[in-house]
């Protein structure tokens, strides 16, 4: 949301002038559309990266708040619970050595931001959810100490009107209920920004909406919540229930849920910022003193500050941001599908091949969304969500196919050329794809390694489900500080 908010009580006048903006700023942006005044030259990226705390004996460690101070680091930030913390790394270009300066970078970072744990005594994991955490821990008591978490909070409790009801069905189930959205703290993920010129938008995103399934697979990392074995990336399922504001009878009405898929492919960036303000009525009505009609007439560049607050209050899995740098507007896709972790190598392999993946079909003559109806994107997206790496998903010319197939026989073709295309060194490619292509051929991610870790304590060495976590997570803990990736971890 990406401001702070001294005042959380909003009048019923408030809203009406806020909702009066955001269309004005939706107008504004049309207007900025037509007039092609963005940024359509650079090819910028960026990555946000979600941490959880624990303490030494691998429980959540509530302890954000005093490990940011003594950072006194503008790269980290709070997150929704006090075991979470995020890191915004430096936007660059891929080009060239842009991966390596990545990794350099983050895992800098990572080490400073581990020491100054260490003094608190807590150390960080890159993970999709931790798997110690309880339904002690997910309360609203342990939201983080910042008033847009509780304002946030108060005005989704407001609007569903009754407790927030999980129910998740996978190789085990888990049914529970919260009054507040404490639980979503346990979704920590990556996020990958591509900045896109206006015109290019619509190919991007449909092509981020055609892959996510298979980002999914890939990556899952997720497969405990509560002590449940679930889905291998239950991180979706939790997500799209801890928040989600409709009682049944507005389901049953087909009213659409805050964290949204979407329904059909688009033909501009318009069309998702002018749903995100047709579908879903504002949350936190927080006016700013920008007249953005005033600010465009004078040649200058609005902010559109109620518009990008509104959109960031609708969850797409694959959201765009309106933002403006160096007094110049432009457009990204905000990738929003994959867990954290296991390791920097891990993520930067995940980045490469979304990155160059979907440069490329968004590039080709015949668009990959002409072929694979957006009922069968969404499909995939869940199937691939609860069944990780052994998926099977549908895809164009092929039929159902085991998604590991898919990525070998076709789709890391697709990401090499696509990085090529960014500039990407030869060597940063191979290496970063053929991360890709070994979980592939053996099967291996974080979901799977979590699970066989899990299953040779529980039947192996005869530990209960709670100690089998915390016996996994600090091993986890342990092997993700080598770097290396997932698939080549021992089990035991």
């Amino acid at each position: 949301m990406g401001k702070d908010l001294a005042e959380v009580v909003f009048s019923a006048q408030d809203r009406t002038f806020y909702r009066q903006k955001v269309r004005r700023c939706l107008d504004v942006l049309a207007l900025m559309l037509d007039d092609a005044t963005f940024d359509t030259e650079s090819r910028m990226t960026g990555l946000e990266i979600e941490l959880n705390l624990m303490d030494a004996d691998a429980e959540p460690a509530m302890r954000n708040a005093e490990i940011l101070a003594n950072l006194a680091d503008p790269t980290f930030q709070t997150e929704l619970g006090q075991f979470n913390l995020e890191l915004n790394a430096r936007p660059r270009l891929i080009a060239g050595a842009g991966f390596a300066d990545y990794e350099y970078d983050i895992l800098a970072s990572l080490a400073r931001a581990e020491d100054r744990a260490g003094k608190s005594d807590s150390t960080i994991v890159l993970i999709g959810s931790l798997p110690t955490l309880t339904r002690e821990h997910l309360v609203l008591a342990n939201l983080s100490a910042n008033e847009r978490y509780r304002a946030l909070n108060d005005q989704l409790v407001g609007a569903r009107g009754e407790q927030f009801q999980v129910d998740i069905r996978g190789v085990e189930r888990l049914q529970t209920a919260n009054d507040s959205i404490a639980p979503e703290a346990a979704c920590t993920s990556v996020q990958f920004h591509m900045q896109v010129p206006p015109d290019r938008f619509a190919a991007h995103w449909n092509a981020s909406q055609a892959v996510a399934g298979i980002q999914v697979a890939l990556g899952a990392n997720s497969p405990y919540l509560l002590g449940r074995r679930l889905w291998a990336e239950t991180r979706i399922a939790l997500f799209e229930q801890a928040t989600d504001t409709r009682p049944d009878e507005l389901k049953t009405q087909g009213v659409r849920p805050r964290v949204w898929f979407g329904e059909r492919w688009i033909t501009s960036v318009f069309d998702l910022f002018e749903e995100n303000v047709r579908y879903f009525p504002p949350l936190l009505p927080v006016l700013d003193d920008e007249d953005p009609i005033a600010v465009l007439h004078a040649g200058g560049v609005p902010r559109l500050g109620e518009l990008r607050l509104h959109n960031g209050t609708v969850y797409r899995w694959n959201r765009p941001v309106y933002d403006v740098m160096n007094g110049r507007p432009h457009l990204r896709v905000e990738n929003r599908v994959l867990p954290a972790g296991p390791t920097v190598a891990d993520m930067l392999a995940n980045a490469a091949f979304y990155f160059g993946l979907v440069r490329q079909l968004a590039e080709e003559d015949r668009p990959i969304w002409s072929q694979l109806p957006f009922a069968a994107a969404e499909d995939n997206f869940h199937a691939c969500a609860r069944q990780g790496i052994e998926a099977i998903v549908y895809w164009p010319q092929t039929g159902e196919v085991p998604v590991t197939d898919l990525v070998r026989d076709i789709l890391l073709a697709k990401a090499h050329a696509g990085l090529a295309k960014f500039g990407v060194d030869a060597a940063q490619r191979d290496r970063l794809l053929g991360i890709i292509e070994e979980r592939c051929r053996l099967r291996r991610n974080g979901a799977t390694w979590q699970t066989e870790m899990v299953g040779a304590a529980e039947h192996g060495r005869g530990r209960d489900r709670g100690g089998a976590l915390h016996d996994m997570l600090l091993r986890y803990s342990e092997l993700q500080r080598s770097n290396a990736p997932v698939h080549s971890w021992p089990v035991g």
